[in-house]
């Protein structure tokens, strides 16, 4: 079967700051959560690498440009480091303004539409010392940050994304342990998931205030929850993590204000965040143009078969447990489900539910530890597993527009085997190898496939 895509449809793959520029300590940029860490606690860190050894990205801009071209890209996302435009919180870098600058206009020299974030999980260490985002004063500091970076750049960038993923530096930073700073306390991570989309909001109203003609949105990872039965508990159980770690973000961004019964339940359990007068206005002016998607894998969840212990910490595994599904297809290396559908059971509810906002997929990908396994004689990884993971998914996406879903574009993690936070390099998710000694790219057979995909618009 030959699927075609619309016209105008965006091809390309995703990165951030903190993952592919490396130069951490060059060009004025000051220390973000993941420089302070990884210089205090190394050893949680796969092989003990750090945010400085990346790929490169400051120094080899035009070189990866240059790749992105070969291999069909039309639109590129990435992210602006806060930490480097304004080292000491207040004042611009020159510099940084210059390289993001460079790589913004050679982007566009190129045929590749920036999209461009503001935020990528890298809290600079000032703002943190201050409280990060459980203070107000990051919030009004992200507000001004954003606003320069629209009127440095607004008038070449026309898509605009304020946060990747908010809900992992809440999972992360203070529930699960996986970023820093490191804490498990819900009420902290309620307000930290609240000031995210007040931070959100306020950079939205910015935006609209300048006038600029472009569009600004939200990139999220949405993961459908799937109960293990159609029992009542297990649809319940399914429902309320779809509140937590779905519509907690979503509906905000999308519709302006909270789930009620995700308000109820934080009522119930005292865990709401402080909430001050005009809150509510300015959450309804933080509506989206456009939303971006990260879709990797399902949640599969059962009603709790175990009782909780009132007196430990509380969590939104309270309301349910995951459930493993007999028969499912495993990415082995990440741990992962490889369930293709999900994609598009995303993109309906979307269409059903929230207006049908014009959306695209802004990452999904395969990541795989010891990818030299698959080295050709002629020196190429041949990730046939990465095109058959990209294919499946594309052809839900087909499906669900066919049925008419806004989806306006395919962004894959990621376009050269990046840094990935506390894994590090362990797991390979680019078209473009690295040889992270030699940083010497090369096209994976994905990347030359990936083109021929861009180029027919469709395969």
């Amino acid at each position: 079967m030959q699927y075609t895509f619309p016209e105008g449809f965006w091809w390309g793959s995703a990165s951030s700051a903190a993952q592919s520029e490396g130069a951490a300590n060059v060009g004025g940029k000051a220390p973000t959560i993941w420089d302070h860490w990884f210089e205090t606690e190394p050893h949680r860190f796969h092989g003990q690498v750090g945010p400085a050894n990346t790929s490169t990205f400051y120094e080899r801009y035009r070189e990866d440009i240059a790749l992105m071209e070969q291999i069909g890209h039309n639109s590129f996302r990435t992210s602006i480091s806060w930490a480097r435009l304004l080292p000491d919180g207040h004042t611009v870098n020159q510099e940084a303004v210059d390289f993001y600058n460079k790589v913004i206009d050679e982007l566009l020299a190129k045929g590749i539409k920036p999209f461009i974030g503001l935020f990528h999980f890298d809290m600079p260490m000032y703002w943190q010392e201050q409280g990060g985002w459980e203070s107000r004063e990051t919030v009004a500091a992200f507000a001004k940050y954003a606003e320069l970076c629209f009127k440095l750049f607004g008038d070449r960038v026309a898509c605009w994304m304020t946060f990747n993923e908010p809900v992992v530096v809440v999972e992360g930073g203070y529930l699960y342990d996986f970023h820093y700073p490191n804490q498990m306390d819900f009420k902290r991570a309620a307000q930290v998931a609240y000031h995210m989309m007040l931070a959100h909001s306020l950079a939205v109203k910015c935006y609209r205030a300048l006038s600029l003609p472009g569009q600004i949105g939200i990139v999220l990872n949405l993961t459908p929850s799937y109960p293990r039965s159609s029992h009542p508990a297990d649809l319940k159980a399914s429902f309320i993590a779809d509140l937590f770690f779905n519509r907690a973000f979503l509906d905000p961004a999308v519709k302006g204000v909270y789930p009620q019964e995700l308000i109820d339940i934080l009522r119930e359990h005292d865990q709401m965040p402080v909430v001050q007068s005009g809150d509510g206005e300015l959450l309804a002016a933080g509506k989206i143009d456009l939303l971006g998607i990260n879709y990797y894998q399902p949640r599969r969840v059962k009603a709790r078969m175990t009782a909780i212990n009132p007196g430990t910490p509380f969590l939104p595994d309270w309301f349910f447990e995951n459930y493993e599904m007999p028969g499912r297809k495993m990415n082995p290396y990440r741990g992962w489900e490889i369930y293709e559908r999900g994609i598009y059971d995303i993109l309906i509810n979307l269409r059903d539910n929230y207006g049908n906002i014009p959306s695209y997929i802004s990452e999904n990908g395969m990541g795989v530890e010891g990818e030299h396994r698959f080295i050709g004689e002629d020196g190429q990884v041949k990730d046939d597993y990465r095109i058959d993971f990209i294919r499946g998914h594309l052809q839900w996406i087909h499906t669900a527009i066919a049925e008419g879903s806004n989806c306006r574009g395919y962004h894959l993690w990621t376009f050269i085997d990046n840094w990935s936070w506390m894994n590090a390099y362990k797991n390979r998710y680019g078209f473009i190898s690295l040889d992270l000694d030699s940083q010497k790219r090369t096209v994976k057979k994905s990347g030359e496939w990936f083109a021929d995909v861009s180029r027919n618009n469709g395969f």
